[in-house]
């Protein structure tokens, strides 16, 4: 009887150990890599809109949001005091509207560099500062963003997905273009700055991700951060926001 009872604590031992070997290979908040040097909860809480709440809780911050924007779009449908009327040449509108959501998105205060990068995938993969979903630039059928979508973009390079989820795809009139604009976080902590650096001129180090390491507006202390493509989507107005694998861990993005 003692031999198997001691079996079995020895058995129940290394299950313990296995699953919590496995939980901290699969957590995707980030916490189960080593932390980054550089916090960025400071920043998260200063430039974060009204729109969204924070709450920190150990190595993590959480942002709520429901998903509208505060500018104009064609997207807020007529009636709406928000309301603008197509006026990009080409422009369609989907038959979308902006909805109201529920997102929350968690990520590390400290991120750090994956040893092993991931694609990023359909969905939400970031927070614009006014709380809208960034999306990458792939659409349904995880296809590149072709040219009868592009006309459905609004001058935000935005509109709504399925269940009227708006998001971004591209830079707009209201989040950063043409200048240093920080637009948001990403899933895996790090922020996403429009198309320049801070001294004016376009960054010419991106890795294969839009990223690089180094000071920015926001960030005294150098730390790896993302750019929006300064190349024309297709000739267009638009430049995409995020293309590629995430540079860190990503963490949890719930609607």
């Amino acid at each position: 009887m003692k031999s198997a009872r001691n079996i079995f604590l020895s058995a129940l031992a290394l299950s313990v150990i296995t699953v919590s070997s496995c939980k901290k290979s699969t957590d995707d908040t980030g916490t189960g890599t080593t932390p980054g040097t550089v916090s960025t909860t400071s920043v998260v809480t200063a430039k974060y809109t009204s729109a969204v709440t924070i709450a920190t809780s150990g190595g993590s911050i959480t942002l709520r949001s429901n998903g509208t924007p505060a500018h104009v779009s064609p997207y807020w449908g007529v009636g709406n005091a928000l309301y603008e009327a197509p006026s990009l040449p080409g422009q369609t509108t989907n038959p979308g509207i902006i909805g109201v959501q529920n997102y929350a998105m968690t990520i590390p205060t400290n991120p750090a560099e994956a040893s092993t990068k991931e694609a990023t995938t359909l969905g939400p993969i970031g927070m614009a500062l006014n709380g809208v979903p960034i999306y990458n630039d792939r659409e349904g059928g995880n296809v590149p963003v072709d040219a009868g979508v592009l006309t459905s973009m609004d001058r935000a390079g935005a509109h709504p997905g399925p269940g009227n989820t708006y998001h971004y795809h591209f830079t707009g009139d209201f989040t950063g273009n043409d200048d240093a604009n920080l637009i948001g976080f990403l899933r895996d902590g790090f922020p996403i700055y429009a198309r320049k650096d801070n001294d004016g001129s376009y960054p010419t180090n991106l890795d294969a991700n839009g990223g690089h390491v180094g000071t920015t507006a926001d960030f005294p202390t150098a730390i790896y951060h993302y750019h929006a493509s300064n190349t024309a989507y297709m000739g267009s107005r638009f430049y995409v926001l995020k293309a590629g694998s995430y540079n860190g861990t990503k963490g949890t993005f719930t609607f």
